[in-house]
């Protein structure tokens, strides 16, 4: 199964900094007849200064800045919409350069705050219990855009201490494999937004070939939405089951190097009356057996565009029960946002008046 069609892309007349990595900054600022060290000097600028324009680079010379105004670009979308929810989840708009938009979800915690990231505008999947999946794909994201949600968050909230980066947002990250670890590792590099290789997760859908391949590249935690327990039950509700059926997705999954001490998460959106049986527990524990594996049970966020109903909370609570005396290790996951639609599943609002 290959990339998916893309509507539109964007084409950068002016490479975006934000989306370059060290090795790149420092070849085009010897391009412009400059030392390399201006490379670092830059990316520094661009991800730890915040910077949106090269006038307040003051360690650089102002003949420099004003080649790099007219050479170079630095990605920074526009704060389109902001919305806080109550429990202090903060959803934002955020406008690209070609007029597409993304949400992007900073979430508040006692020790450190989260961002979920979008990497793509829309997605290709059609899982049916996910409002982006009936958008449809519009486009990938570049890795400057990916990138440039952490830094437009940080600048919009100044106090906030974003440690935690998932890539659980809009789109599939996996069907934009290049611009995802392009931008992973610029996140994670010293002279970029420091995010910490333990506390960044790429989430799938099980998109397979690229998960093998995401082991070789990169040491990032993993995430896959199983939400089914047979391949009938997953294919109804997630169509990618059908191009990479269970049995498949679970070998690639038992093949993921895991640092010591590290399990791979699975996420499984409990659906009332359809996948959240005592019997779909029991055969979750079977085939998760063979997998270092922790489970996070998210009850149904419910839309009201949706065609599936929430499971009652003594379910909920009875699901989680029978995997754990089981030995496996579930947690019931407190959504965060919901009243902003800002929960998992429900991005999308906004998106379709934007574009």
């Amino acid at each position: 199964m290959g990339a998916p069609l893309l509507k539109t892309e964007v084409h950068h007349r002016r490479p975006d900094l934000a989306g370059l990595t060290l090795s790149e900054l420092e070849t085009f600022m010897v391009e412009l007849g400059q030392n390399t060290y201006r490379g670092g000097q830059v990316m520094r600028w661009v991800h730890h200064g915040l910077a949106v324009s090269f006038d307040g680079m003051t360690n650089l010379s102002k003949a420099l800045r004003e080649e790099l105004a007219t050479r170079a670009s630095i990605c920074g979308p526009v704060v389109s919409a902001r919305t806080e929810s109550e429990d202090g989840t903060t959803k934002f708009l955020l406008q690209l350069d070609d007029g597409h938009c993304v949400e992007t979800v900073f979430i508040p915690g006692d020790d450190h705050d989260t961002l979920c990231v979008s990497s793509q505008v829309g997605c290709a999947m059609g899982c049916r219990i996910c409002r982006t999946g009936r958008m449809g794909l519009v486009r990938n994201l570049t890795a400057g855009e990916i990138v440039s949600q952490l830094l437009s968050v940080r600048r919009e909230l100044p106090e906030s201490h974003i440690t935690n980066v998932v890539f659980m947002g809009m789109g599939e990250p996996l069907a934009n494999f290049d611009q995802t670890v392009r931008a992973i590792r610029i996140m994670t590099h010293p002279n970029g937004p420091q995010i910490s290789w333990r506390r960044l997760t790429v989430s799938t859908c099980g998109f397979v070939p690229k998960i093998r391949e995401l082991g070789r590249e990169l040491r990032v935690k993993l995430a896959v939405s199983l939400n089914a327990v047979t391949d009938e039950q997953r294919s109804a509700i997630m169509p990618i089951n059908r191009t990479y059926p269970l049995a498949e997705l679970l070998a690639a999954l038992k093949e993921y190097p895991l640092p010591r001490g590290s399990r791979i998460t699975f996420e499984y959106v409990l659906i009332g009356g359809f996948n959240d049986s005592d019997a779909d527990a029991r055969q979750l524990v079977r085939i998760l057996n063979p997998i270092r594996a922790k489970v996070n049970l998210i009850p149904l966020n419910q839309d009201p565009e949706g065609e599936f109903q929430a499971p009652s909370p003594a379910r909920v609570l009875r699901f989680q029960e029978i995997l754990m005396s089981r030995s496996l290790m579930a947690i019931v996951r407190r959504s965060r946002g919901q009243d902003i639609l800002a929960a998992c599943g429900q991005l999308a609002s906004g998106v379709e008046a934007a574009t």
